[in-house]
């Protein structure tokens, strides 16, 4: 039987996913904090998300086949097509695998041009 998942927490979120989803998603988590020092943890429309500087900076999630990253910005992911191209994108989401991860360089840049986005909207 599969773990109920609270979505009250950021950690409740991860608790209640199968280890290599949830490894895969703390793998992101720790990128994220270093890359964006001071983001705070929520969950917003039921998945683990990050604030920066009081605004929704990322997300990640989780379903029985992928994880994943949402960027909430469709010029982002655009922006990066090309170092995306090895996975399955929709409108500001990445899907990943635990098999096969984002790589840490590139999630550091999705999430400093997330930053970015966020600093021009709010000048």
């Amino acid at each position: 039987m599969a773990k109920k998942r609270s979505t009250q927490t950021f950690d409740g979120y991860l608790h209640g996913l199968p280890e290599e989803f949830r490894l895969a998603l703390e793998r992101v988590r720790q990128i994220i904090h270093a890359t964006a020092p001071g983001a705070e943890e929520c969950v917003s429309y039921g998945v683990a998300a990050f604030r920066h500087q009081d605004r929704m900076l990322v997300a990640l999630g989780a379903t029985k086949s992928h994880c994943g990253f949402y960027l909430m910005s469709k010029q982002i992911v655009g922006q990066f097509a090309e170092e995306l191209k090895r996975f399955e994108t929709s409108t500001g989401t990445i899907r990943f695998t635990p098999d096969q991860p984002l790589p840490v360089a590139l999630v550091r840049k999705l999430v400093r041009a997330r930053i970015a986005e966020n600093k021009a909207i709010a000048d």
